[in-house]
C-alpha cells in the first residue's frame, strides 16, 4: 500500500506541535523522527522524550529512524514513546538479526535502512525479520539533498530478494523525494515515500505538496 510519510527533520522546532498538526491536516500517513547521534552522522536531533511529548498531538502512526551507533541501548525506548515502527541502521549493529528481533519482540515493528553504498548481502541472516526495508536514497545526515536516482536498481533487487523469500515488507525509500521523481523509485518496487524538505519547504504549502505526490504516482 502506497504511502506518504513526512520527515519532520526540517520543521520548526519551535512549533513543532503545530506543523504535526499541518502535516495530518495535509493528507500524510504517517511521520518520521530522523534519529541522529552526532556519530553515525554529524547531525544531533531528536530523543525519545521529544517524540513522547508529541505523541498525543497528531493520531498518525510515527517511526523512529535511528542513525545511531548502538541502536539496542536506544530502541526500545522509542517504541515506548509511541513509536509504532523502529528502523535501524545495518551498518551500526554486528548482528542484524538480534537487533530486529529485539524489536519485533516489544511489539514493534522491525524496519531496516541500508546506505547508499551498503549491499544487500547486509541482510543476510535477518531477511525474515524484516517488516520494512528503508533504501537510501542520499546520505544520511543532513535534510535537503537531492535524489540519488542510481538507487533505483537496488530498490529493484530488494524487492526481488524479500519476495524471494517469501517476506511481503514493503520498501520504503528515503532521500530526495518530490514530485517529479517519486515515479522511479515506485517503478522500482517502492510503496513508502518518505520526503521531508518536498512536503515542509514546498511553496505551495505541505497540502499542495502531498496532493502532487500523489497525483505524480496515479
Amino acid at each position: 500500500m502506497i504511502q506518504i510519510i513526512a520527515s519532520v527533520l526540517g520543521s520548526r522546532y519551535d512549533r513543532l506541535g503545530d506543523e504535526l498538526r499541518d502535516l495530518a491536516q495535509a493528507g500524510v500517513d504517517a511521520v518520521q523522527w530522523d534519529v541522529m547521534d552526532g556519530h553515525f552522522v554529524p547531525n544531533l536531533t531528536f530523543g525519545a522524550g521529544v517524540v513522547a511529548a508529541c505523541r498525543e498531538v497528531v493520531d498518525l502512526p510515527y517511526e523512529a529512524h535511528l542513525m545511531i551507533e548502538d541502536p539496542d541501548r536506544w530502541s526500545l525506548d522509542y517504541l515506548e514513546a509511541g513509536c509504532e515502527t523502529v528502523i535501524v541502521h545495518a551498518e551500526t549493529t554486528d548482528d542484524l538479526a538480534r537487533s530486529l528481533g529485539m524489536i519485533r519482540s516489544a511489539g514493534g515493528r522491525a524496519g531496516v535502512a541500508l546506505n547508499p553504498g551498503t549491499g544487500l548481502d547486509a541482510l543476510a541472516g535477518a531477511i525474515e525479520l524484516i517488516d520494512l526495508l528503508v533504501v537510501m536514497t542520499v546520505e544520511p545526515g543532513f535534510g535537503g539533498q537531492g535524489y540519488i536516482a542510481e538507487m533505483e536498481p537496488k530498490i529493484n533487487a530488494a524487492r526481488g530478494l524479500l519476495d524471494a523469500a517469501g517476506n511481503s515488507a514493503p520498501i520504503e525509500v528515503d532521500g530526495g523525494i518530490k514530485a517529479h521523481n517519486i515515479a522511479g523509485p515506485y517503478a522500482a518496487g517502492a510503496e513508502h515515500f518518505i520526503s521531508g524538505s518536498g512536503i515542509l519547504a514546498h511553496p505551495d504549502g505541505k497540502t499542495a505538496a502531498v496532493a502532487e505526490l500523489r497525483a505524480a504516482l496515479a
